[in-house]
């Protein structure tokens, strides 16, 4: 395999989180709790590592538009739209971490 120059690997990150994203707005039944206990993040951490970076870039950025970006709309149509209240059992897992 070739050396791969750096804009070929931001272009190729930039392609994959663009596959995250569209696969977990996709994928509306997994909950955020789900992929807490399960990886460490949510669609929400990615929505503030979102602002971290773009404001490292000098661009201002508010949570709630990141929010938009990662969701494809805002939280709380998605909350209304898809979130469950958590189970117990997930309660308990999230509270083990």
């Amino acid at each position: 395999m070739s050396k791969i120059s750096k804009e070929q690997e931001y272009k190729i990150k930039a392609n994959v989180l663009d596959h995250l994203i569209n696969h977990l707005r996709e994928r509306t039944d997994v909950q955020n709790i789900d992929l807490m206990n399960l990886s460490g993040f949510c669609r929400n951490c990615l929505s503030k590592w979102y602002v971290k970076y773009a404001k490292e870039e000098d661009y201002d950025l508010e949570y709630e538009e990141s929010r938009k970006i990662i969701y494809g709309m805002s939280y709380l149509e998605w909350k209304d739209k898809y979130q469950l209240e958590a189970t117990k059992e997930q309660k308990e897992e999230f509270n083990k971490k």
